[in-house]
């Protein structure tokens, strides 16, 4: 058994302010009466509260215990991937349309092939139209054939029409320099091969450029054209007219080939 002292500080300690035994304990104090009215007795007056005083015996504070610090174990960093930074979209540059090369406009010219004895004669003609025999320049074309010891009278091939360039006014059909060029070569090839010659002679610019495929600068000398042969290349008879200086570097010229048509000499 405990004394009535040591019980109150139990019951204190486990706060229990009200407590009935079941059985009367021995040594224990009488039981207060007021513990043993019903609850629907009316409380005692304020007077008599403050009269009766509790001591209660002051409850000893639990030590508090001192807070465990863990030290704090440093975490191993995990070094993340940096994000990739978008890549730049390609820059398409707008197409621009392509400049058309400008169409060079068909050549324009007008030849007439002639033969005198064994040469071949391709003629630019100055006004475009068949020579006339009183045209200046045919009476120089003729004195050029007499300095060459070959007749002084050509004769017209073919129908005697002379050779224009361009061939139609309109239409799709290719009319550029290369075609005048396969045009001129191509009536040279036929009459040739229907009657063969010596010598070609290549009068004038149009001549030299779709016949012989030359420039004004290979005037007064020969040249060896492939599918056609050997030719002479001459100014035109205008530029002769109006040049006597060249009518010497042609004779000059005349004279080297001469012998080409005339094998005697």
């Amino acid at each position: 058994m405990i004394s009535e002292i040591r019980r109150r500080s139990y019951l204190d300690a486990m706060q229990i302010v009200s407590w009935l035994p079941r059985t009367e304990l021995p040594f224990a104090a009488p039981s207060r009466l007021e513990l043993l009215l019903p609850e629907t007795e009316p409380e005692p007056s304020r007077p008599e509260m403050e009269a009766v005083e509790v001591a209660k015996p002051v409850q000893a504070e639990a030590p508090v215990a001192a807070p465990v610090v863990r030290a704090e174990v440093p975490r191993p960093r995990i070094a993340m991937p940096e994000p990739k930074k978008p890549e730049p979209a390609p820059v398409v540059e707008e197409s621009t349309p392509a400049k058309a090369r400008p169409v060079a406009p068909p050549p324009r010219f007008a030849l007439q092939l002639l033969r005198a004895g064994s040469v071949l004669l391709l003629v630019e003609l100055p006004t475009g139209e068949p020579f006339q025999s009183r045209d200046p320049a045919y009476i120089l074309l003729k004195d050029l054939l007499r300095a060459a010891r070959l007749p002084d009278k050509p004769q017209q091939v073919g129908d005697g029409e002379p050779i224009r360039w361009p061939l139609l006014s309109g239409g799709n059909l290719e009319q550029g320099a290369e075609a005048a060029r396969d045009y001129v070569q191509g009536v040279l090839a036929a009459e040739l091969e229907e009657m063969g010659c010596d010598c070609i002679w290549l009068i004038g610019l149009p001549a030299l450029q779709y016949a012989g495929e030359v420039e004004e600068d290979a005037c007064y000398r020969e040249l060896a054209i492939d599918g056609i042969g050997h030719a002479l290349a001459i100014p035109g008879l205008e530029y002769l007219m109006e040049q006597p200086t060249a009518k010497a570097e042609l004779w000059k010229a005349l004279r080297r080939s001469m012998s080409r048509w005339n094998i005697g000499l």
